[in-house]
């Protein structure tokens, strides 16, 4: 028996239904912070950094890409905000692979925007 019918024995097969899309992007935004606080401890590897920022700025990718696009139902001031973070990461990533900046940024939007998702206000 391998290792995922051990665990599907154990804990049940997933319940897509169960699943909304602002878990799944949170669960996306948990993954890709918890690489980037990791990548930023100080005895990350620069692997593990480019890694981070690589997983991380793949989400804003695809989040950007799916904010531009004429399905998103969000409303518009609300894609506009986002679609201005989005490429704020992208650029800071840079900055942080050029040793200019450091990762704490990141993180701190990437907290925001799950604070968001759980329906937390503030900052």
């Amino acid at each position: 028996m391998n290792a995922v019918l051990h665990a599907r024995i154990a804990y049940g097969a997933p319940n897509a239904a169960q699943r909304t899309p602002r878990n799944t992007e949170y669960d996306a935004f948990a993954r890709a912070t918890r690489a980037l606080t990791d990548a930023n401890a100080p005895d990350a590897t620069p692997a593990s950094r480019a890694e981070a920022l690589t997983r991380n700025r793949r989400l804003w990718t695809v989040l950007a890409t799916d904010l531009a696009g004429d399905g998103n139902g969000l409303p518009t001031d609300l894609r506009a905000t986002l679609l201005g973070l989005a490429q704020f990461v992208l650029n800071h990533s840079e900055q942080v692979m050029a040793g200019s900046e450091t990762l704490q940024p990141l993180i701190d939007v990437n907290m925001a925007i799950m604070r968001g998702l759980r329906g937390e206000g503030g900052g």
